[in-house]
């Protein structure tokens, strides 16, 4: 053997290391102990239950003694037209929450931190932060006021001079900009949280270097705070990305009526409505085993391109 190579731990060794790691941090791992055994419970454990997509199950069934039909669901789904509607419908509202709501928190978090008074500063973030823990409850609430014939956008819109006195959200045209910009709103001020803390830790130097090269503010964002926070920025694009057939379904069961469901309907409220509401348990299972799926492939994909644009650096 040559000298000076290293020789690999055999597993005995390696069972010792890791409880030896363990009994010198015991009181952090005790701490992680109750959430890996949530995620066994609620997170590992009901995968089996992914078989039912290639079953026909019912309530009076056991998940073995349900009649395997294959990939028959997934024919099913295939064919399914409202199905593919609840499709369109998800990927319009999720381009529109895509496309706005990913570039608004870097802007409104570059922003925040440019400002120098510590108290103002202070009284936006809050102020920003607010409408993310109010439920879609109250927000969905909120909104049906304000978008009915007397609320305050048909109120505001008379004040510029435009004759409006309808329900905007019976328009089925409009639901889509609704359940995206309404998102964007509650979510935007606390998206800004790691763009912020990701800020903090730049070095001032460089912002002084810049200045002394005659610098604008504008020209420090954009060559120094913007690439510095760079691995932020790619992590939310792919974790966005991958959501993409994904849409909030609290939202959506607030803000959903008979005259706006044919916009309003998206997978996650059709897959709630076909699996508990009407039983059909094994297609509701195959739809979300296939959006699952393809959830995970577009999370690689785009983890592939912005590795190759992060000088082929992952940052999942």
């Amino acid at each position: 053997m040559e000298a000076g190579k290293n020789i690999r731990p055999t597993l005995g060794e390696r069972f010792k290391r890791f409880w030896k790691e363990f009994a010198q941090q015991w009181q952090l791992q005790t701490m992680a102990i109750p959430g890996v055994v949530y995620m066994i419970i609620f997170s590992f454990i009901p995968i089996y239950g992914l078989v039912i997509a290639f079953k026909n199950y019912t309530v009076i069934d056991t998940i073995e003694s349900a009649q395997w039909v294959g990939l028959e669901n997934f024919k099913i789904i295939m064919e399914d037209r409202y199905f593919w509607q609840s499709v369109v419908n998800t990927l319009g509202i999720s381009f529109l929450k895509l496309a706005f709501g990913f570039v608004l928190p870097i802007i409104l978090a570059v922003m925040i931190y440019e400002l120098r008074d510590s108290v103002f500063k202070r009284v936006i973030q809050t102020i920003s932060y607010l409408p993310h823990f109010l439920s879609w409850i109250i927000l969905g609430g909120m909104l049906i006021t304000w978008f009915s014939s007397n609320g305050m956008i048909n109120g505001f819109l008379n004040l510029l001079g435009f004759s409006a006195n309808q329900n905007h959200m019976l328009d089925v045209g409009k639901y889509w900009w609704i359940a995206a910009l309404s998102d964007v709103w509650k979510e935007a001020g606390w998206g800004t949280i790691l763009y912020l803390a990701a800020m903090s830790k730049i070095d001032p130097t460089f912002y002084e270097a810049a200045k002394m090269d005659g610098a604008t503010r504008l020209r420090q964002v954009w060559s120094i705070t913007i690439p510095m926070i760079r691995n932020i920025i790619s992590l939310n694009l792919i974790l966005s990305v991958s959501g993409l057939f994904n849409s909030n379904l609290d939202q959506t069961l607030v803000l959903m009526n008979s005259q706006n469901q044919p916009k309003a309907e998206v997978i996650n409220s059709y897959v709630y409505r076909i699996g508990l509401m009407q039983g059909d348990f094994s297609y509701a299972t195959a739809v979300g085993l296939g959006i699952s799926i393809i959830s995970v492939i577009l999370l690689t994909i785009t983890n592939i391109i912005t590795k190759r644009l992060n000088d082929n650096k992952s940052v999942l």
